[in-house]
């Protein structure tokens, strides 16, 4: 049986482990390899790790870290950063990892989604869909290169496409949750949502296991992917990897289920 997602996302720059606020001012937290260690150790049901930098420098995935991680990593493992053509992503699929993420490529190129789904599979892709709502009109519009370009593209519309071109799974981004702690943007997770049928990830702004509740009593199957709240713990966000204990996680999904 389909079960909801509770995903912990991992920034990395400079090859250590970093946490942004709004996609800005990234505070060192740890090292990458720790963090899959911890998260093996807590059962977690799935990892995603983001190169920040990567596409913004122009400069290929770092294949020795990411082999590394998939050696280390004991559950299904989602990698992005730099990747824009189908030979990086089928090398990454080859060093042991499960799904590779674009996005920067993906948005300015949709059908470069079509040409690796082709060669891995549409299951292992993943578009990463950075979003932030335009302070005018209140239209939504996806950025590129870690939240520095505004493409004036609609998240929806685009959406729509890339899952004709075959991609597996969306991960949408809140550039303005990102960070905040203060719950997932569940509005364009709904617009999203309503117009496409291919797994979705909602990333940005989980501050509790609460606001994961309500991502998933309101959407049901859908992927929580979390950031500061696995890594920071208590009102001084002292650094700690964490993440709910089997029985918290039951217990979650069997309350907001049931809702």
């Amino acid at each position: 049986m389909l079960r909801p997602r509770i995903i912990p996302c991992l920034l990395i720059q400079n090859k250590g482990l970093v946490k942004t606020v709004k996609f800005k001012d990234p505070k060192y937290v740890g090292d990458p390899l720790n963090a899959v260690k911890i998260f093996n150790e807590k059962e977690v049901d799935e990892l995603i790790v983001l190169d920040i930098d990567a596409s913004v420098e122009g400069r290929e995935p770092d294949y020795a870290l990411i082999q590394k991680m998939a050696m280390e990593c004991r559950m299904p493992f989602c990698y992005g950063g730099g990747i824009s053509n189908a030979d990086q992503a089928k090398k990454i699929i080859g060093l042991g990892v499960e799904k590779i993420a674009l996005s920067s490529a993906a948005v300015l190129n949709p059908s470069l989604v079509k040409q690796i789904a082709d060669e891995i599979g549409s299951q292992s892709v993943v578009v990463v869909l950075d979003v932030k709502k335009k302070l005018l009109g209140g239209r939504y519009e996806v950025w590129i290169n870690n939240g520095r370009k505004n493409t004036g593209k609609c998240p929806i519309e685009l959406s729509k496409v890339l899952q004709d071109l075959g991609v597996g799974e969306i991960v949408v981004n809140s550039i303005d949750a990102d960070g905040a702690m203060k719950g997932y943007n569940l509005d364009i997770a709904e617009k999203i949502h309503k117009n496409i049928h291919v797994p979705l990830t909602i990333l940005g702004g989980a501050g509790s296991l609460d606001d994961i509740g309500a991502l998933i009593n309101k959407f049901g199957i859908v992927g929580a992917a979390v950031g500061s709240l696995f890594v920071f713990k208590g009102v001084y966000k002292a650094v700690l990897i964490n993440y709910p204990s089997p029985t918290e996680k039951d217990n979650l999904l069997k309350r907001y289920l049931s809702l």
